[in-house]
């Protein structure tokens, strides 16, 4: 088991340094490359500090939740108001908070779980507020954190197999959307995904592809343009919580029924929306097992003090309802 003497000594700096940066004490006066060191050194040993071993019956564990690269800063996250039933049948005797961490301000957390793609910056910026780390969906490639990795393409492979080998609808579209501002880029991993595996499966025209703004109100334009243009095909997939619901609400103003009409699958994403439409066919990319291996994770290196990092392969998964 790591000590804050094994830290200090590879960091060359005392003890009491150590305690004091780990601790995010801000009265501490230590350049940003020395924290740097001593944060990387604790990840490296999977060093869990004497109140994250002994948390007893009632105490708070603090888990941020670092989303901005795959949900609109300006949206909120409803999962995470779900998270607690979750938490509570994993870990009944500590209460454990989820919190929606801010890309602007920092934090300090007892375990982080992170989705996307992470620039160098981020990552330090994430190191920099807990020792406990687990990646969903990144880049990360050196094993130091334990990751997930979602399998976006069989859930649209699933998708395709279904609406044209079994259900034969002889033309399948895609209606997505893009979010970019600064380095912060959502769905255009998605739409990659989506537009190779049409490829793949001899039904990509790029006539029945609206791509725009990530919104509900640009779900609901591109729907129209969709209707309007003179061949909206006989299936599409709507890529993500926000377009389908804008795109259905203009399908139904037009009296377009699913299937019989149109034929309809959500490409679910971290569910930043209360769904109306649960008896739809959707591709469910995040899971309660997503969260629950998370948690579980998080919770074996804190508690536990697991020291090697673990990667989890999960795939997304396609739930048939009465849409498609």
């Amino acid at each position: 088991m790591a000590t804050l003497k094994d830290i200090a000594k590879l960091a060359e700096v005392s003890p009491t340094t150590v305690s004091r940066v780990l601790n995010q004490d801000e009265t501490m006066v230590v350049s940003q490359e020395i924290k740097m060191k001593i944060f990387k050194i604790a990840h490296e040993l999977k060093y869990v500090s004497p109140r994250m071993r002994h948390l007893q019956e009632k105490e708070k564990m603090v888990i941020g939740v670092a989303d901005w690269n795959i949900v609109r800063p300006d949206r909120l996250n409803v999962q995470l108001a779900s998270l607690s039933c979750i938490a509570d049948s994993l870990s009944p005797k500590i209460k454990i908070e989820f919190v929606r961490m801010d890309r602007e301000v920092p934090g300090r957390y007892d375990g982080i779980i992170a989705f996307g793609c992470f620039t160098e910056e981020e990552m330090e910026y994430l190191c920099l507020q807990s020792i406990a780390i687990i990646f969903i969906n990144s880049n990360d490639q050196d094993y130091k954190y334990d990751s997930i990795v979602m399998d976006f393409d069989r859930g649209i492979r699933e998708s395709l197999e279904y609406l044209v080998n079994k259900r034969q609808y002889r033309s399948v579209g895609y209606i997505g959307g893009l979010y970019e501002k600064g380095e912060v880029r959502i769905g255009y991993r998605r739409l990659n995904c989506v537009i190779e595996t049409f490829a793949q499966y001899g039904c990509l025209d790029e006539k029945n592809v609206f791509i725009g703004e990530l919104s509900k109100e640009n779900g609901y334009l591109l729907a129209k343009k969709a209707m309007s243009s003179g061949h909206l095909p006989e299936a599409l997939i709507l890529g993500s919580d926000e377009i389908a619901e804008g795109a259905i609400e203009a399908f139904q103003e037009q009296g377009l029924r699913s299937p019989k009409d149109l034929a309809i699958v959500i490409y679910e994403d971290i569910k930043t929306l209360e769904s109306k439409w649960e008896n739809f066919t959707r591709v469910q990319m995040f899971p309660d097992i997503v969260w629950e291996t998370a948690i579980k994770l998080l919770l074996e290196q804190i508690q536990k003090q697991r020291t090697d990092s673990m990667k989890i392969f999960l795939p997304g998964k396609l739930k048939l309802g009465e849409s498609a």
